[in-house]
């Protein structure tokens, strides 16, 4: 049969939820691993990777559950969730691909604010403390990371740390700038999507008669 027919349209869509479903797991494994090992220690932002991985896997079951049976009520709630996923990426994939170095720093900021368990990763990892200012007369979790791995102190106690906003700022535009291009990417394959749910259930199923299909 031709690629566009039935039988292609429905192993094309299939293929795409595979491969959401693929994503979603991954997420899911990454955000795991990284609390079990103790990369990343804030719990809000593990539940926001495992939150969005598990949204996905869902909506990939619903997607390749409605392209194996032609399920019309399936398909089309899969299509409408889909479209406003798109909608939402494209508008954030945009948003990291066009942010400046001021904004930047106040997201960056508003971030470092709201989490102190953030900040300690962020310390131990970068080797930095504080987010604007170093301030010596307090704490800071830079030493510890140093000192877990080798003998040599860290840059608190030599006094020699540079504030943490200037280190994330070093690696956030790179990671804006891809992060924005791989969620462009993906939004593409979602509108993909879309295409070929909405063309999909309007085409007949050869295994149906003509008086069972309904659009």
């Amino acid at each position: 049969m031709a690629c566009g027919g039935f039988v292609c349209s429905k192993n094309a869509l299939c293929a795409l939820n595979i491969l959401y479903a693929l994503v979603s797991l991954l997420m899911i494994a990454v955000a795991a691993w990284g609390k079990w090992f103790g990369l990343v220690s804030s719990f809000q932002v593990i539940a926001a990777v495992i939150g969005v991985g598990f949204f996905l896997f869902i909506v990939a079951v619903v997607g390749l559950c409605g392209a194996l049976k032609h399920h019309q009520v399936f398909l089309f709630f899969y299509m409408v969730i889909l479209f406003m996923v798109f909608i939402v990426q494209f508008s954030v994939s945009c948003a990291c691909l066009a942010i400046n170095q001021d904004q930047q720093k106040l997201l960056l900021e508003i971030g470092w604010n709201k989490s102190e368990s953030m900040q300690q990763d962020l310390e131990r990892t970068l080797n930095c403390c504080d987010f604007s200012e170093v301030n010596y007369n307090g704490t800071c979790e830079a030493d510890f990371n140093i000192i877990y791995f080798s003998s040599l102190q860290g840059c608190f106690s030599e006094r020699n740390c540079d504030p943490c906003s200037v280190k994330i700022q070093a690696y956030a535009d790179d990671t804006l700038h891809f992060v924005g291009g791989m969620s462009l990417f993906f939004s593409f394959t979602e509108i993909l999507g879309v295409w070929l749910t909405y063309r999909y259930r309007n085409q007949r199923d050869p295994h149906t008669s003509a008086g069972q299909f309904s659009n």
